[in-house]
């Protein structure tokens, strides 16, 4: 596999619809929100999420696009078997030199690792990565208004004290009055939000994982298809609407100087992502009423005239499910 060789920068941009697009913990699952003026969020983590779980569905779990940090799992396991595989068992003294046979195993096997980087010094020491591709937090371009609503639950889920059978159970709740046989419930969400993350990819990193061209234009399949493999209803209605690629290629006559700066760059990222230098997203005109759905007037403009010399734009095509260079 080709290692990449281009710096990235991405706009990704997705909604959602009378859902939690990511629920805060510490605030009872609320939506997360900016609390100054109540823009949503959703966390780097929470995305990234949902690209492993693209990844594993679409490839299978199997290497080398398996998952390290898989749901309910002791990430120790694969860790101590990449000591297995290189190194003939776990180490007593985990030396230089077996570390990195063992984390250069990881990247080989998990797409995760390559991509993202991992902590892996947690049980058997398998060192740590830094990876290629980062996400920041993504911040809905309008305030969101967050919801807590009451739903009838029409069972319950009582741990009868003393039942040794499922017959003790259904005696104790013929007992019960009928009323006492319900519950209240609740659930978060906003009625519309819709957001924009900002991504970044480094060549340079990628030389130390192995991530390669064919992980690029998988993580690009996954950052458009991943909602549509993510459904349930805490989550409502969440959909891609669109995403922006600005791959840097150079601009010197010079194959190497053209290279170097293929990797390195050619603009600084906020000249590529910040809202309205190139990609603008809004509100097709002023409205004092709140958007409920992206067609209540959300546009994208691209201003392809501003794109800095020696970068490239591409978006992504659902017809061709695919990315498009631009112009």
């Amino acid at each position: 596999m080709t290692i990449i060789a281009n710096r990235y920068e991405f706009l990704f941009l997705f909604d959602c619809e009378n859902g939690n697009p990511n629920g805060d913990p510490d605030a009872g699952n609320a939506p997360r929100i900016d609390p100054e003026d109540m823009h949503g969020l959703v966390s780097d983590v929470a995305t990234k999420r949902r690209v492993r779980n693209y990844v594993q569905t679409a490839m299978g779990n199997t290497a080398p696009h398996a998952i390290f940090v898989e749901h309910a799992t002791n990430m120790n396991r694969p860790i101590a078997f990449a000591h297995e595989q290189v190194n003939g068992g776990i180490p007593e003294k985990a030396t230089k030199d077996k570390v990195k046979k063992a984390r250069d195993w990881m990247c080989g096997n998990f797409y995760d690792v390559r991509t993202f980087g991992a902590v892996m010094s947690t049980g058997a020491n398998a060192g740590q990565v830094r990876g290629p591709v980062q996400f920041s937090f993504a911040r809905s371009i309008d305030p969101v208004l967050p919801m807590d609503i009451s739903i009838t639950r029409m069972a319950i889920a009582e741990n009868v004290k003393g039942a040794k059978s499922a017959a003790d159970i259904e005696k104790w709740e013929n007992e019960q009055e009928e009323d006492t046989l319900r519950t209240m419930g609740r659930k978060q969400l906003i009625p519309y939000g819709l957001y924009a993350m900002k991504g970044f990819v480094s060549a340079h990193l990628a030389e130390g994982t192995g991530f390669s061209e064919e992980d690029l234009a998988l993580l690009w399949q996954a950052l458009a298809n991943m909602y549509e493999h993510d459904r349930s209803a805490s989550k409502g209605v969440m959909t891609c609407r669109g995403l922006y690629v600005f791959k840097h290629v150079g601009t010197d006559s010079n194959e190497e100087q053209r290279k170097k700066q293929a990797m390195l760059g050619c603009a600084a990222a906020h000249r590529l992502l910040d809202n309205g230098c190139i990609v603008e997203v809004g509100r097709k005109q002023v409205q004092t009423v709140a958007a409920r759905s992206f067609a209540d007037g959300y546009e994208v403009k691209v201003k392809a005239e501003n794109l800095p010399s020696g970068v490239e734009l591409w978006a992504w095509d659902d017809t061709a499910r695919s990315l498009i260079k631009h112009g």
